[in-house]
């Protein structure tokens, strides 16, 4: 079992920025956290998640236009910004992922299917990204806030891979976080049955 402070990191602690230090964020640990985030589990092993980091203010300047107000400032602010995105066409790289059955032809031409699956096991991937960050020492602001048609014309045009939500990456300023929001208790949320 964790730690209470590992605990803390990941959990107990750890809250959704909105201001940014004026520090950099290192590649390394980016690709540090997606090494960390492949390993949790998806359906079929099928990785659908796929990110665009926004660094450089090219793609700064490029982003914003699809940002709503009130994400702007702070989106502009943070040192990078993962656009979380999935891939529908995630099941043509199931013969190298998931090798040992024909999984890819439990997908072929079942948009449904496709369509489900990506969207759910690319939203669960970026929950482990988050964590991952979080263990690396990185804080997060994920958000909502922002034209997917845009960024999917801006980001991904051509491609099978359509956005889900953003997250801004770096080293969190305290003094801008809000109080924390009340969560619900266990009885409110869950039941044993």
């Amino acid at each position: 079992m964790l730690d209470s402070d590992a605990l803390d990191i990941l959990f107990n602690e750890a809250r959704t920025h909105n201001g940014w230090q004026d520090r950099d964020v290192d590649t390394a640990l980016l690709k540090k956290a997606w090494d960390l985030t492949v390993m949790g589990p998806t359906s079929a092993n099928c990785e659908p998640m796929r990110i665009k980091f926004v660094k450089s203010q090219d793609a700064k300047q490029r982003l914003e236009p699809a940002l709503s107000e009130g994400n702007r400032e702070k989106t502009l602010a943070a040192p990078v910004t993962a656009i979380i995105a999935y891939d529908i066409e995630f099941h043509e790289k199931l013969p190298k992922l998931f090798p040992h059955t024909d999984a890819k032809s439990w997908f072929s031409g079942n948009d449904d299917l496709i369509a489900t699956t990506a969207f759910r096991n690319g939203t669960l991937q970026a929950a482990y990204f988050i964590l991952a960050l979080r263990a690396l020492g990185l804080d997060c602001g994920p958000m909502s806030g922002f034209d997917n048609a845009k960024v999917d014309g801006e980001f991904f045009a051509g491609t099978s891979v359509k956005s889900n939500f953003l997250i801004n990456i770096g080293y969190g300023d305290p003094s801008k976080l809000f109080d924390r929001s009340p969560r619900l208790a266990f009885d409110e949320g869950a039941e044993i049955i």
